[in-house]
């Protein structure tokens, strides 16, 4: 897979973890739990696309 495709899936992925934090956020009851593991795992991905991203400008 070239770079930019990872990113690209990448990026998506992350789009959708924002998709479901907004979803899981506006419903009453909610486990905190549950909304600490999805943005954990968009600082993973947002993490991953800037090294990625930072790594093609060298």
């Amino acid at each position: 897979m070239s770079i930019d495709a990872h990113l690209a899936t990448l990026e998506r992925k992350h789009g959708e973890l924002d998709a479901e934090l907004r979803s899981v956020q506006s419903r009453p009851s909610v486990e905190d739990q549950r909304i600490m593991d999805i943005k954990r795992r968009k600082l993973r991905l947002k993490d991953e696309i800037n090294r990625l991203r930072s790594d093609t400008q060298h």
